[in-house]
């Protein structure tokens, strides 16, 4: 297979420039990570610890095999919202008795563990992610239930607030439903209960395959005993009413019941041992030296302006195994690059965007994706996409029709797909290159990614144009100052929310990655994927010729 060769040139002033900016957007990076990594802070944490309890992340080391990779799944959630940065929740993909596990857990520094709407969004991507790549499921249980504050409670309407509220009951039958599905799909589900686990939570435990209560920790129960009291008038303690001893020796709820919270974690070990989990999908087959290329040249390579050029190859040889790289149909479609590869052993088709797609990089988009899905390859995206080409020429020409060929290939796709999003990513562009809404497994961001459904500047733009015409045909006369204040104020906002900060805060992907962790986060991607069958799609819906 042949070998990229870069013509990066690493000491132009851009590239200085470029890589100065990135450094910059991962120091700040660096600081909601460890703000996220904090939970409640210090002295909750102080408290918690006060208690006899390991905070979460503790917990997780205890869990994970030694010196495994983590790949730690949404960690911003709740950036750029009113909830708790991480939302109070940890979630990721990690190794536990040599065996790849979607691992979740509550972190109760932070309002006790009680679930918000961002970590109900976790918690639901933490089961998605486990159903589509048959990964064991394991969960650490402490939680004070569903958290009925508003918005983080913050200037929220009480109407709002409570149809918030009440949307609680959908999201929790959705999850509660979601773990017996895993259940029943030979995907096995495993609870480590530390602390409270009331109410709805209660069928946290209650629906998992094997439950492991920690002795005067777990409290478990559909009603605590204030509520006991006041429906049936019946006086109780935690203990007897929930505890770890009663649901071991009496109820049977407990499978196991841990002397202590390491004696639990080292339970849940065993329990993942005895599973002899066997992966479906293949393992590596290819050499997985490293490129030929530093990834630390990465940083230097995406300006600011997402509008200047990067050839998208250098990200390639920088990412794939070897820095090698079969490119297919080099010399058509242009703007769009595509190729056979492997990531860390595992066999990749590689699509990068470099330029607006039009009808023959669309095109040839689909053959490649037919291709790979032929002899079972997972794709790979790397985005940097304004949408496809529009205009009077282009319309003519069919690229309703070659777009949709594209997106009828990938729809139709079923070998996994793992996305990164570098630069740019805007409107038609995102489903086309493999976004979030077209089932991909991952998708991860750059510190430099913009995701909206036009540029900012076009946003404003069309916005304008618009109220132009809406005035000119009511015979109305603009007023051109507050015009323009109310295109600066559109295209502003936009911006705003069309930053990786503002996307992952929402649970929209899987994490904004630093771009040098690019390889490494790919491979583990691809890793667990594979835990489930990679086979290629039987057949295609209609392509338009």
């Amino acid at each position: 297979m042949a070998v990229l060769r870069s013509s990066l040139d690493t000491g132009s002033a851009e590239f200085a420039a470029n890589a100065a900016a990135m450094r910059q957007k991962l120091a700040e990076l660096d600081r909601l990570l460890a703000e996220a990594a904090a939970g409640g802070g210090a002295e909750a944490t102080a408290r918690h610890v006060s208690r006899g309890k390991l905070p979460i992340r503790e917990r997780l080391a205890l869990l994970l095999d030694h010196d495994s990779p983590f790949l730690e799944l949404s960690a911003l959630a709740g950036a750029e919202t009113n909830y708790a940065l991480g939302g109070g929740l940890l979630l990721g993909i990690g190794v536990v008795e040599e065996t790849e596990c979607v691992i979740l857990g509550n972190d109760p520094t932070v309002l006790g563990g009680a679930m918000t709407a961002v970590s109900y969004k976790k918690i639901e991507r933490g089961l998605e992610v486990a159903r589509q790549n048959r990964l064991p499921y394991v969960q650490f249980v402490e939680s004070a239930g569903g958290d009925l504050r508003g918005g983080g409670g913050r200037g929220v309407d009480p109407a709002e607030e409570l149809r918030r509220n009440m949307g609680h009951f959908a999201e929790t039958g959705s999850i509660f439903r979601q773990i017996t599905q895993l259940s029943a799909a030979g995907v096995p589900t495993i609870s480590v209960v530390f602390g409270s686990s009331t109410a709805g939570g209660a069928y946290q435990p209650g629906l998992s395959d094997y439950n492991i209560f920690v002795d005067k920790g777990a409290k478990v129960f559909l009603g605590g005993p204030p509520l006991v009291k006041m429906a049936t008038g019946e006086d109780s303690d935690d203990e007897e009413l929930g505890g770890a001893e009663m649901h071991a020796r009496v109820s049977g709820l407990a499978d196991y019941l841990a002397v202590d919270e390491r004696d639990g974690i080292r339970l849940a070990r065993e329990v993942v041992g005895h599973l002899h989990w066997q992966k479906r999908g293949p393992g590596p087959s290819e050499p997985a030296d490293d490129p030929l290329y530093d990834e630390e040249e990465l940083l230097g390579l995406v300006s600011p302006d997402l509008r200047s050029f990067f050839d998208v190859r250098e990200v390639i040889a920088r990412v794939v195994d070897g820095s090698r790289f079969e490119e297919f149909k080099a010399s058509f479609g242009e703007t769009l690059v595509c190729g056979f590869a492997s990531i860390h052993g595992f066999p990749v088709g590689v699509l990068g965007n470099n330029g607006v797609l039009f009808s023959d990089s669309s095109q040839k988009a689909a053959q490649f994706i037919q291709l790979c899905n032929q002899i079972s390859t997972p794709l790979c995206f790397l985005q940097n996409i304004t949408g496809y080409m529009v205009g009077r020429d282009y319309e003519r020409g069919g690229i309703v029709k070659h777009g949709s060929q594209m997106i009828n290939a990938l729809s139709n796709s079923t070998v996994p797909h793992v996305t990164v999003i570098l630069g740019a990513s805007y409107g038609a562009g995102n489903y086309g290159m493999g976004g979030r809404a077209f089932d991909t497994r991952f998708v991860f961001l750059w510190p430099s990614a913009k995701i909206a459904v036009m540029g900012p500047r076009q946003m404003a733009g069309v916005m304008s144009i618009v109220r132009r015409a809406r005035a000119a045909r009511r015979g109305e006369e603009l007023d051109e100052e507050a015009e323009q204040l109310r295109s600066r104020f559109v295209e502003d906002l936009a911006e705003r929310q069309s930053l990786a900060l503002y996307a992952t805060g929402r649970v929209s992907d899987d994490g904004v990655i630093d771009p040098r962790d690019t390889r490494h986060v790919i491979g583990m991607a691809l890793s667990a994927c594979h835990s489930n069958e990679v086979r290629g799609a039987d057949g295609f819906g209609v392509f338009r010729l």
